[in-house]
């Protein structure tokens, strides 16, 4: 090859590089807010791309920062695909107040987009309906091509990969379609922090004291409701 067809096919790999990585969301695209879930398996943090899908981040943002998905749990693991989080409406421990219920009924129009389905991707479950997406979603265990331009995705994790691996290493069992863990994998509670805070570390550990004393209150709430 001489030196001129080399430099051509250099720049046609790197494009092809470029035109690739620019479909998928990257963290250049995930804003400054990070989501911690607390499980009983370890902690898993994400970021949002509100960007990419404006109307479902506000979404999941509001039900975290109003605390629904505390109590509530992962209700599928089928390694090397999906971790499904519960819809909150039906899959937490503890009642809702109102305000929860009515942001937890809510659907969210599906934002669509080029970004890929691949290892730590957060996409949002639905039904046939396009537009019926209202709290339950995936994070991605694995590349999974075929739900690309199919569910919204609106984030990515950012830390926690050791807890998905613990996630894909329960006992479970297949219900249909579905594989679930035997045992009841709980979001204990959840907590947010600005990445962008002077005060960050500081902040990230008040927050996860007073949601660790909520997730316990709610719990007591709960066990008071049981007949």
């Amino acid at each position: 090859m001489t030196k001129s067809g080399t430099l051509i096919f250099v720049f046609l790999v790197m494009s092809t590089v470029r035109s690739s990585s620019a479909s998928y969301g990257g963290d250049s695209d995930l804003g400054s807010v990070r989501v911690v879930f607390q499980t009983d398996h370890g902690d898993i943090e994400f970021g949002f791309y509100p960007r990419i899908a404006p109307k479902t981040v506000e979404h999941i943002f509001k039900l975290v920062r109003l605390g629904c998905y505390n109590t509530n749990h992962f209700f599928r693991v089928d390694r090397g695909f999906v971790a499904q989080v519960a819809d909150v409406a039906g899959g937490r421990s503890a009642p809702m107040n109102e305000e929860q219920r009515e942001e937890a009924e809510k659907t969210v129009v599906g934002e669509f987009s080029s970004v890929k389905h691949v290892r730590g991707i957060l996409s949002m479950g639905r039904y046939s309906d396009p537009n019926s997406a209202q709290s339950s979603f995936s994070i991605l265990l694995g590349d999974a091509p075929h739900l690309d331009g199919q569910y919204a995705i609106f984030g990515k994790v950012t830390k926690g990969d050791d807890t998905l691996r613990k996630l894909e290493g329960v006992p479970t069992r297949r219900e249909g379609i579905f594989v679930m863990p035997t045992e009841r994998i709980t979001i204990l509670s959840t907590y947010y922090y600005d990445t962008q805070m002077k005060t960050c570390e500081e902040e990230k550990s008040i927050l996860k004291r007073r949601l660790q004393q909520s997730a316990m209150e709610v719990e007591i709430q709960r066990m008071k409701c049981l007949p």
